[in-house]
């Protein structure tokens, strides 16, 4: 189904495409790291041929450890890209939305691979 997510988002003529990446058993020495986040954001938004808007917004939080860890904020022209990265179970949830199509595709491969995950679970919706 993500495979010919682009073209029917083309063909519709939807507003934008909005994915969710969550991605298990991550390394945890990148997702700890601020300057590595950025650097995905970086490399990712190349990727997808996003125009990123102002600076990469990294920030370490979260009293309760289930939760601590940090969160990531990226505007783009077309919307934005969001994570955060949970230190307890090692996973990143990451958001891409965007009124420009991309592939969701190519976003959980490359993610995956940057974060050393074990696997994702990825949904796709088309924002109308």
């Amino acid at each position: 189904m993500k495979a010919n997510i682009v073209k029917q988002a083309v063909k519709e003529n939807v507003w934008g495409i909005a994915a969710s990446f969550d991605i298990y058993n991550c390394d945890p020495e990148t997702i700890r790291n601020a300057e590595k986040i950025r650097q995905f954001v970086i490399e990712l938004c190349d990727l997808i041929e996003m125009e990123r808007f102002q600076d990469t917004i990294v920030v370490n939080f979260g009293e309760d450890e289930r939760v601590a860890g940090y969160s990531m904020v990226q505007l783009i022209e077309t919307s934005l890209v969001s994570a955060h990265f949970a230190n307890m179970t090692n996973t990143t949830y990451l958001d891409v939305f965007s009124c420009k199509p991309y592939d969701p595709d190519k976003v959980e491969e490359f993610a995956l691979r940057f974060f050393v995950g074990s696997h994702c679970s990825t949904h796709v919706n088309l924002r109308r």
